[in-house]
């Protein structure tokens, strides 16, 4: 079965099937923390960042290619949506995890980019000029409230700069979610996807030759730097982004950037298992975020949205 075809098959017609694909989208980005910290060791941040979007993309292009065909009218037709969300949600929010994990910790990284959902929501309403609700307010304070258990701001430590471009990459994927369904016209995921990572591949490609030797790099990195490029690469690059756009295809937006509650916490688990086992603090801020992000995200008590 080809990943074009998802949003035609029974797992894909359904809210549960799309809820599956989108949370398994979430779980793979979560290792993408752990694997970013790896491949940061002996590959400078651009580098990093561009390689990983140049293989993602040449494999979801053949994959394309080989399953549902190149159209060049789908490309005519949405050249400027694809190149803006590219350079917005592709190139930005790599970019700016890359260099944020230079001086923040996976798990941190993580749980800031795990606001992308209420941020998603909150822009909503401003876009649908309607007043965020109370509730989704609290949420947004209490949230903010466990990242900074997590980072432990309230024993002294100080939000590292790598956090706070970090946070700026969850404001660009909450744009690229949004503008993927109000923007894109008649693209199915994997074409949207592959397009929009073609685009912030060259973005990201331009300033790696621009501020580093990309080639050198990577022809000198150890096998676990190109084993950590090659699995952010293809899983949590392409099959995410792919099953992302079916969630946003079926579900909306909204609904689906709920789903990125996981990433923080499939972050969490491949950290420990890679043995770096969190704080009590760190778990701490982790569920009390999660549950504002809930909140804010319009989920209640026995997982009703308002």
């Amino acid at each position: 079965m080809s990943v074009s075809n998802l949003t035609h098959t029974p797992i894909s017609r359904s809210e549960g099937g799309a809820l599956t694909l989108s949370a398994m989208a979430a779980i793979f980005w979560g290792t993408n923390f752990e694997a970013t910290r790896i491949a940061l060791v002996d590959l400078p941040p651009w580098t990093a960042a561009a390689g990983r979007v140049a293989m993602a993309v040449a494999a979801t292009m053949l994959w394309l290619a080989a399953t549902k065909g190149i159209s060049w009218a789908v490309l005519r037709r949405n050249l400027v949506a694809f190149s803006s969300l590219g350079t917005i949600g592709v190139a930005g929010f790599t970019a700016t995890l890359f260099l944020g994990m230079k001086t923040s910790s996976p798990v941190t990284a993580a749980l800031v980019m795990g606001t992308s959902p209420l941020i998603t929501n909150l822009l909503e309403s401003l876009l649908l000029r309607r007043l965020p609700s109370l509730l989704a307010v609290l949420g947004m304070v209490v949230s903010l409230i466990g990242v900074a258990l997590t980072v432990g701001a309230f024993s002294g430590t100080h939000f590292a700069s790598g956090d706070l471009l970090i946070l700026l990459g969850s404001v660009l994927w909450a744009l690229y979610t949004i503008g993927c369904r109000r923007w894109v016209v008649g693209a199915t995921p994997i074409e949207t996807s592959a397009w929009t990572m073609l685009a912030g591949a060259l973005v990201l490609g331009l300033v790696a030759f621009r501020l580093e030797t990309p080639l050198a790099a990577f022809a000198h990195a150890p096998l676990a730097a190109w084993g950590a490029s090659l699995w952010m690469a293809l899983v949590g690059s392409a099959l995410a982004l792919i099953f992302w756009q079916v969630g946003i295809a079926m579900r909306g937006p909204g609904a689906t950037s709920v789903l990125f509650n996981l990433v923080p916490v499939s972050a969490l688990v491949v950290a420990a298992l890679f043995g770096r086992m969190p704080g009590m603090m760190q778990i701490a801020g982790i569920a009390v975020a999660l549950f504002g992000i809930s909140l804010a995200s319009g989920k209640r008590p026995g997982g009703r949205t308002r």
